[in-house]
């Protein structure tokens, strides 16, 4: 993980392929231990696609000749900030100036006068992409490269989706921490992982969309009127999404199953009052850094068996399974959404991989001719904007924190 502040000429002299693509590691001790100073650095690169390994560098540019710069999301339905008003004022306490562009926490309900009351300056957007960090949530467009030049930026990232935006970065210069390519098994790299705390808001949200558009309790009722019985849930995949999928359904009432590759899941989905659906052909699908491998054909051809005779039961369907890198796995076929009752509900969180579902249709929402409402928003996060950029300018921060002199580790 890169930690360290660096000089506008040692940012020009880094690879750009080796940092984003997590292809590097770092050693850091504080420099002097001087308040405000950042770090001495100590690199060691691994990766077989980075030629030139470059010297260890070694930072010495003060907090408080550095500035930050917080863009306003230009990606359509994208509604978070990579920086709240509380956060920013962390970084002011530093000794940092922090460039806002106007308007830029609108959609996430920051005001301009709250990043100005935490010490903020509300600029243009080419002011900010002038900062020597640009603190953003979304990878930035080919317009916007250009704008940060040879500078840094801290962003999701997406290197194996990105591959030709990742190339332009690199022939200008800049460094890219792709925030999507932390170790998420480190226990102390938890406080940084952007990627479980924004997941853990879309299987939340994956869940109240599926109530509202279903015409029923999730709960079972009984009353003088007679007995309405609970919802009858399925979660797709068993890591942050589905977990919180899980634990929100249930709370809510609903009879829940849950189905996930790794059986290593199975307690933790049982521990939230899931039931843990398994395959017959014993495979386990545990990849590296707690991912989900891909799966064998004959794999494939027995959970189809399986999901296929839960499905008539289901009333509402929670895809949230991925595969790094790779397309999402198609769980659901169009039959087994066929046989479900009119008025069942499915939400594919893995929409914008292609989905769990397959009848999924990426930002739409929809009904088939039985009657299902499919739903497949790609932005899930968005639509808890505020709480979610709240977590994830926690994450950037404290990661961008335990680069200087008070650091733990």
């Amino acid at each position: 993980m890169l930690r360290g502040i660096y000089t506008r000429s040692q940012l020009r002299g880094l690879p750009l392929r080796g940092c984003s693509a997590n292809a590097c590691r770092t050693k850091a001790r504080p420099l002097g231990g001087r308040r405000g100073s950042a770090l001495k650095l100590q690199q060691r690169w691994e990766s077989s696609s980075v030629s030139d390994v470059p010297k260890a560098a070694t930072a010495a540019i003060p907090y408080s000749e550095m500035s930050v710069g917080v863009p306003k999301e230009i990606t359509p339905l994208e509604k978070r900030v990579a920086q709240t008003p509380d956060t920013v004022a962390k970084l002011v306490k530093l000794g940092i100036t922090v460039n806002v562009e106007a308007g830029a926490g609108e959609a996430s309900q920051c005001s301009d006068k709250g990043y100005e009351a935490a010490g903020a300056n509300i600029v243009g957007k080419d002011k900010v992409w002038q900062s020597d960090l640009v603190m953003k949530v979304n990878p930035p467009t080919t317009e916007e490269a250009a704008l940060l030049e040879s500078r840094a930026i801290m962003s999701l990232f997406w290197p194996a989706q990105n591959k030709e935006l990742l190339e332009q970065m690199a022939k200008q210069g800049a460094t890219v921490l792709a925030m999507d390519q932390l170790p998420r098994t480190l226990s102390r790299g938890q406080a940084f992982d952007v990627l479980s705390s924004q997941a853990n808001i879309a299987g939340y949200r994956a869940v109240l969309e599926a109530a509202h558009h279903f015409d029923r309790f999730f709960a079972g009722q009984t009353t003088a009127a007679g007995r309405i019985p609970p919802a009858k849930v399925l979660v797709l995949g068993g890591g942050v999404a589905g977990l919180a999928a899980v634990q929100t359904a249930k709370n809510m009432g609903a009879v829940v199953k849950a189905f996930d590759v790794r059986p290593a899941v199975k307690e933790q989905i049982e521990s939230l009052g899931g039931e843990f659906l398994e395959v017959d052909l014993q495979e386990d699908g545990s990849g590296a850094g707690g991912y989900a491998k891909e799966m064998s054909k004959e794999w494939f051809e027995a959970a189809e068996r399986m999901l296929a005779a839960e499905m008539k039961g289901i009333d509402v369907v929670i895809g949230t399974a991925l595969i790094p890198g790779k397309p999402a796995p198609r769980l659901i076929t169009e039959p087994m959404v066929h046989s479900m009752k009119v008025g069942s509900v499915t939400v594919d969180l893995a929409a914008a991989t292609g989905g769990n579902i397959a009848t999924t249709r990426a930002d739409e929402v929809y009904k088939t001719p039985n009657g299902v409402t499919c739903i497949g928003y790609t932005n899930m996060t968005s639509r808890l904007a505020n709480t979610a950029s709240t977590l994830f300018s926690n994450n950037v921060v404290k990661l961008f924190s335990s680069a200087g002199p008070f650091s733990t580790g």
